[in-house]
């Protein structure tokens, strides 16, 4: 028997999986795909790295977590400055300073700071949407040009159909600083993703191609204790109903050309162009190979059995997550973990934490 059955191979499973072989315990690995990694898994095409499951940019303010990933692989120096593709003409994320100057020619950002608050006046009272939230928040402008038809592919519904709370806030910069992130450390592995996930795993018993769900009393025997990192209602048999997501569907298309369109993330940011955007993959490790490979990303409904991206967290799912939670804190010898179990869009520097944080528990 095993001390350790961990289900599911993705950050929060290899990390504390990693960390239980450290602490001497034995460990088995179930993984329903039939590669390791979870999101994060690249497959090489022409010495690319190609991100198969979206743009994987690793960001952190975590010193420890910043350390401990460096342990395993070198990061490289990429800093994410995705552009904003808006019926031809680009503008700059997050919105800064060279997104003003584009759109309005202010030079200061005083004239920048005057003309959202002048726009913002268009929204009397508490706003009662997410459009109302936004434009409340940045202006018409930038709502109209740069957040309403992206919002709307992502969520497949009109603006002011969906709640308010769903944008709490919207970063606004004055100065002419592109870098996406707030964070200190910032970088993509070099040789990619699947580097930091082997090295990881290393010395670890994997099984892949298995469903602990279908079959889980059987597996639950092999191991004194289950660390559960697939989906939470799954893991009930959809007992209480099923929790909804948004999926993601990708098209990957090999081009002869050196440099597609300068920039690892295009955003397209007008409700008819179907993908949300374009992801050119050499540009996050600096490749000079002769050709390249781009990724359109299209949003998509998503159904049972497909790869769940998203968690719709309106209050219908948030209530009935909660009463899976609860179930969960019933169950005997199960750590649910990562965020697929916890029904939650986790940044990996987060995964990383919360799986060193329930491994520092265990041992």
């Amino acid at each position: 028997m095993y001390d350790y059955l961990v289900v599911g191979s993705g950050l929060f499973g290899a990390v504390f999986a990693h960390e239980a072989r450290k602490n001497g315990k034995s460990v088995l690995m179930l993984e329903r795909r039939n590669h390791v990694g979870g999101n994060i898994y690249c497959e090489e095409l022409d010495g690319i790295n190609i991100h198969k499951y979206g743009a994987h940019i690793f960001h952190t303010s975590y010193k420890d977590v910043w350390e401990y990933v460096n342990q395993f692989v070198e990061f490289n120096n990429y800093v994410n400055s995705p552009v904003a593709n808006y019926k031809g003409e680009l503008y700059n994320l997050p919105f800064n300073m060279n997104t003003f100057t584009k759109l309005w020619g202010v030079v200061t950002p005083q004239e920048a700071a005057n003309r959202i608050a002048q726009q913002r006046t268009v929204i009397q009272g508490t706003p009662q949407n997410l459009e109302e939230q936004a434009i409340s928040l940045v202006g018409t402008d930038i709502y109209t040009k740069l957040i309403k038809g992206y919002t709307e592919k992502q969520w497949g519904c009109s603006c002011t159909e969906l709640p308010a709370f769903i944008i709490k806030r919207l970063p606004v910069r004055y100065t002419f600083d592109n870098n996406y992130f707030n964070d200190k450390y910032q970088g993509i592995p070099i040789g990619g993703y699947n580097k930091l996930i082997d090295a990881l795993l290393e010395g670890i018993e994997v099984r892949l191609g298995i469903d602990y769900n279908d079959n889980s009393a059987e597996y639950r025997k092999l191991a004194a204790k289950v660390v559960y990192t697939g989906p939470i209602d799954a893991y009930f048999a959809y007992s209480l109903g099923r929790l909804e997501y948004r999926g993601l569907r990708f098209e990957t298309e090999r081009l002869e050309e050196l440099n597609h369109q300068g920039v690892a993330v295009m955003n397209y940011t007008q409700r008819e162009i179907p993908y949300t955007r374009i992801i050119e993959h050499k540009h996050f490790e600096f490749g000079t190979q002769p050709v390249t490979y781009i990724t359109k990303e299209y949003p998509a409904d998503w159904h049972p059995g497909e790869e769940a991206y998203y968690p719709v967290n309106n209050d219908k799912n948030q209530q009935l997550y909660e009463k899976y939670a609860a179930r969960a804190k019933q169950e005997s010898n199960v750590i649910f973990g990562g965020r697929l179990a916890e029904y939650k869009y986790y940044d990996m520097d987060d995964v990383i934490k919360s799986a060193l944080i329930c491994a520092e528990k265990e041992f």
